[in-house]
């Protein structure tokens, strides 16, 4: 079974108001300190799953591209020794396309990035503006221009359903978008997460989000658009050319074990979850006192990893097979999914079911997390 590598970087230069990852803003960062934790860090996960080669490697955050290559280089490096790497293995890097940023491209690319994951975000200054990011349009299209030239593969993020977008702007900016050629493509909803900035803006009445309707108009014009253009969606909110899907990401949304470490990283392996200190500084200071950033660690129940692999399966076009998931963690498959709900949900076309594997079809996808909710049974989820 395939095993990933998460690497997380919470540093970033300012803090977009939609933003709820864990990510800090800090004058200063000690760069030999972050390596020797992350380091120390990257050994006790491989002292556990060692005898894996790495499937994917994937430096989110924050914002990876302020990293130093070197130390990008280091972590490789030392990945590559603790575990060894499958042939072909997928390396990717988030960055923000700032010109500053994208006078490391190359570098990154020395140091062994091969996939790089653009936060584009919007294709206007004035929206750009409004979510807080740090470049304009200009800067964006030249970073994306320098990557394609540079990286083996190429992907970009865009926000839509902003406040009073329409459906007619909406599809002369993913048009653009589309044009750029990459093989891969997020297309995220804004939504408003609790605790960020933007909260308490629609709390103050300083704007008001889009209603349920106008989001999901917005949601079926991206599926046609990225379908039409060959890079169809694969998951909820990512769109790709075949052979190109992100192949980090499918392992967590295939369940499969994954190593995460860097402050607020999360993990999955060995049947146990693992969450790292979240603040910077606890990070270090866990990593001088107990050698590892972990804050959390605790064994999941067969029916926790059950019900994940559910709700993670079913959010790809691929969807899931019951049977073979409730094998793997002892139940049977109408324990995973319930029989009445499955067979209503098929007979009005939210779901396609070919006995063997259970997908939820276009027209169910735009309301994906109520279906979630109706199909895993309560017993599952109490068990």
């Amino acid at each position: 079974m395939a095993l990933a590598l998460y690497i997380h970087w919470p540093f970033c230069l300012a803090k977009c108001p939609y933003c709820d990852f864990n990510s800090h803003v800090r004058e200063r960062t000690d760069i030999a300190a972050w390596e020797a934790a992350l380091l120390a860090d990257m050994r006790h996960e491989a002292a556990l799953t060692s005898g894996r080669p790495l499937s994917s490697i994937f430096f989110g955050g924050g914002t990876p591209s302020l990293m130093p290559p070197a130390l990008v280089e280091t972590l490789l490096r030392e990945a590559e020794n603790l575990w060894g790497f499958e042939t072909g293995i997928e390396i990717t890097l988030e960055a923000n396309p700032s010109s500053v940023e994208a006078a490391n491209f190359a570098a990154l690319t020395s140091a062994g990035i091969n996939r790089v994951s653009l936060g584009l975000q919007a294709l206007d200054d004035t929206t750009l503006k409004f979510l807080g990011r740090l470049h304009d349009v200009s800067e964006s299209l030249a970073a994306l221009e320098l990557a394609q030239s540079l990286f083996a593969r190429v992907s970009f993020d865009l926000i839509y359903a902003r406040p009073g977008q329409t459906p007619d702007q909406w599809q002369a900016e993913l048009k653009r978008a589309l044009a750029f050629g990459t093989g891969h493509l997020s297309v995220y909803q804004l939504t408003i997460e609790p605790g960020t900035r933007f909260a308490t803006l629609v709390r103050e009445g300083k704007f008001t989000p889009l209603d349920d309707d106008a989001c999901a108009d917005l949601f079926a014009l991206t599926r046609e658009m990225t379908s039409a253009a060959g890079l169809p969606a694969y998951e909820t909110s990512n769109h790709a050319r075949v052979g190109e899907e992100s192949r980090h990401n499918l392992t967590y949304w295939r369940y499969q074990d994954y190593a995460g470490i860097g402050p607020g990283a999360h993990g999955r392996r060995l049947g146990m979850a693992t969450v790292r200190h979240r603040k910077p500084e606890n990070y270090l200071r866990a990593l001088a006192e107990q050698n590892n950033g972990i804050a959390e660690e605790r064994a999941l129940l067969p029916a926790d990893q059950a019900m994940e692999s559910v709700l993670m399966g079913l959010r790809l076009t691929e969807g899931i097979q019951p049977a073979q998931l409730a094998a793997r963690f002892g139940f049977a498959a109408t324990d995973l999914i319930d029989p009445a709900k499955r067979r209503f949900y098929t007979s009005i076309g939210h779901l396609t079911d070919t006995g063997d594997r259970l997908a939820v079809t276009e027209q169910g996808a735009p309301l994906l997390e109520a279906l979630l909710a109706e199909l895993v049974p309560d017993t599952l989820v109490g068990a």
